[in-house]
């Protein structure tokens, strides 16, 4: 059987925080279960270098999206600016996440969310780039609290939680939460103490309930 991998989905504009933050956290879980699995950079366009929507701050794709590989596939928000004239060349959040959700790494997530051997994990906006790409229309899912309202307007069963496990779909709430998705899908796949030997080396706790739909409550 393949080794499990957790994919971070880069895309022009990403939010570093939240790929950074899950990524430190799932490493430091595979590490405590003796490299249960990899934790790898990955892009639509294979490997290549991924600027930020932080000026300064780029990032290494090492690998292209696979949809058919087993674990996670973890998908982050953007960063940028809220307001300004997308006409004038404003990058905005929206701006950002709507280039994302238009592009070749969406038919490849469709594709992940279609496996039963990976779960889909997107916080902060991109739970709301894959409501937006028409992806998760009936799910129940999170996003950050300035999008819960477009992301209600796309057909999802919005939820105001810092967690939402929706079964193979989990998805946070505001940038930080990334850490919090990381922390539960270890404690939810590999056992309350993975998930607390990585906030005792972290000095963080998980917070919040997490909201759990009827169809994982039911698994």
């Amino acid at each position: 059987m393949p080794q499990l991998r957790a994919q971070f989905v880069l895309f022009d504009g990403f939010d570093p925080l939240d790929v950074i933050a899950p990524f430190e956290a799932l490493t430091a879980g595979s590490d405590f279960l003796g490299g249960a699995f990899a934790v790898e950079l990955v892009s639509a366009s294979g490997p290549g270098i991924v600027r930020s929507g932080t000026p300064q701050i780029s990032l290494t794709a090492v690998a292209v999206l696979d949809p058919d590989a087993p674990g996670y596939v973890l998908v982050p928000g953007a960063a940028g600016p809220v307001d300004g004239d997308p006409d004038a060349g404003a990058e905005t959040i929206p701006v950002l996440l709507g280039r994302f959700a238009s592009s070749d790494a969406i038919p490849l997530i469709r594709r992940a969310l279609d496996n039963p051997d990976i779960t889909v994990a997107a916080h902060c906006g991109g739970s709301l780039a894959l409501a937006m790409a028409g992806l998760i229309e009936g799910r129940t899912a999170t996003t950050h609290v300035l999008g819960i309202d477009m992301l209600d307007a796309t057909g999802v069963n919005a939820i105001r939680a810092r967690v939402v496990d929706d079964g193979d779909l989990i998805s946070g709430g505001g940038v930080t939460s990334g850490l919090d998705v990381a922390l539960y899908l270890l404690e939810r796949d590999f056992g309350s103490h993975t998930a607390h030997a990585v906030e005792e080396l972290f000095e963080y706790e998980r917070r919040g309930t997490t909201w759990k739909s009827a169809r994982r409550l039911a698994a």
